[in-house]
């Protein structure tokens, strides 16, 4: 009789389902993956492979410039190169504190190239630590919030590889920029191979600190879309030119903006 018991109560369970089904559909994320023995199932060792692959691949693959600076000349933007001091990939890794200096002759370059003219607004699109972002995702965001910059006079788009984060500082000041937004590759994910992330900074010089940027994270199609994205940097743009000030000093209250603006916020925007 118990054994009849057991039997029923099995096949109950089965014809239910997976209950974690509806949990995988609502996130990239690797849960409830399951087990064979002590070990994951095949499938989900693949998966994991693949990912890792992804991950080290949006770190190590160079930026393709030249595809890069074709589609923003593609759509009327003006755009110069530079490059860190970092020399190398590797070097780059090992080394984040020359990530965030310019190379020398390419800062003489650099000047040379844009001149005495002063900016409200530079935009520094930097490879990071995913290309594979940047290829993706920096040119749609331009194009994007490109509407909201109405009026501003803007700096040419500065290409910077083998950056980190802090370089646009001294590139935005050698711009004479009053305001710097560098789109750069965030650190990838095991589901998140792509995800770029935009720093702004007013007043650019070498030693800000991250205390005084804003940051908007997780930019691309499964993530903060486009649209949300480009509300949100063309909002924080405007206020920092108002006020003066990045970082802990403006709050990001682009959310009560577009809630004014729109029935409903989007919804990478209202999760």
């Amino acid at each position: 009789m118990k054994r009849s018991v057991r039997r029923v109560a099995k096949d109950a369970s089965r014809s239910a389902g997976d209950p974690w089904a509806a949990w995988r559909s609502a996130t990239p994320a690797r849960v409830a993956l399951g087990r064979v023995g002590s070990g994951m199932p095949t499938d989900e060792v693949l998966r994991f492979g693949w990912a890792h692959a992804m991950a080290r691949d949006a770190i190590h693959v160079p930026l393709d410039v030249d595809a890069l600076a074709a589609g923003l000349a593609g759509h009327g933007w003006e755009w110069a190169f530079a490059r860190s001091a970092a020399p190398d990939r590797m070097t780059y890794l090992r080394r984040p504190d020359l990530g965030r200096r310019l190379d020398p002759p390419c800062a003489d370059e650099l000047k040379a190239h844009i001149g005495p003219a002063s900016f409200d607004l530079c935009f520094v699109v930097a490879d990071g630590l995913s290309s594979l972002a940047v290829a993706r995702h920096a040119v749609p965001l331009l194009e994007a919030v490109r509407p909201q910059l109405a009026g501003m006079r803007i700096a040419p788009v500065i290409i910077a590889t083998q950056a980190r984060v802090a370089l646009s500082d001294e590139i935005g000041a050698l711009c004479g920029a009053r305001l710097v937004v560098m789109l750069v590759g965030e650190r990838p994910g095991l589901s998140a191979p792509d995800s770029l992330g935009v720093y702004m900074t007013y007043a650019p010089r070498r030693g800000r600190s991250d205390a005084q940027r804003n940051c908007i994270s997780n930019i691309r199609p499964e993530g903060l879309g486009y649209e949300a994205a480009a509300f949100k940097l063309g909002w924080l743009v405007r206020e920092a030119l108002r006020r003066g000030c990045t970082g802990v000093e403006l709050k990001d209250e682009s959310d009560i903006a577009w809630l004014a603006d729109k029935e409903s916020p989007p919804r990478s925007l209202g999760d």
